[in-house]
């Protein structure tokens, strides 16, 4: 078990379901920042926040994946990360932990007929209790999509 390739990921919450991203795209999780909206930007596109002298934009992860909208709470994080040289910040419900999972463990993305979520997802992860969606970040901050 020891030798098996393992992707490290930090695994946070959207509604019930909890998802990963690679911690080598992850920059830092924040506290939610005041937003500065931005006008005819994308809904899901909440604004910018200035993180340490960088102007950073917002995308509210429940919206980019057709999710419903939800009160920000003291469980609400930003997950920054870098796609593609930009820093990002994702508004999710919380910030669960970071874990190692077995490269082995994840699959394709299940082809699901009609949704618009399959392009923002690279994978599943399949542990022992637990489903762990990969999220594809490429697509999730290309806001041209």
């Amino acid at each position: 078990m020891a030798d098996m390739p393992m992707l490290k990921v930090i695994v946070f919450q959207l509604t019930d379901k909890e998802y990963a991203i690679p911690v080598s795209e992850v920059k830092g999780i924040e506290k939610l920042h005041p937003i500065t909206r931005i006008p005819r930007t994308s809904p899901f596109v909440k604004g910018v926040i200035n993180l340490r002298g960088v102007v950073t934009p917002i995308i509210d992860l429940r919206l980019r994946l057709g999710l419903e909208e939800e009160e920000y709470g003291d469980h609400t994080r930003l997950i920054i990360v870098m796609a593609e040289d930009k820093e990002v910040g994702l508004i999710v419900d919380a910030a669960n932990d970071v874990m190692d999972i077995p490269l082995e463990a994840i699959e394709p993305p299940p082809e699901i007929i009609g949704s618009t979520t399959a392009e923002y997802i690279s994978g599943v992860a399949k542990l022992e209790k637990r489903l762990l969606i990969m999220i594809n970040l490429e697509s999730i901050v290309d806001t041209e999509k």
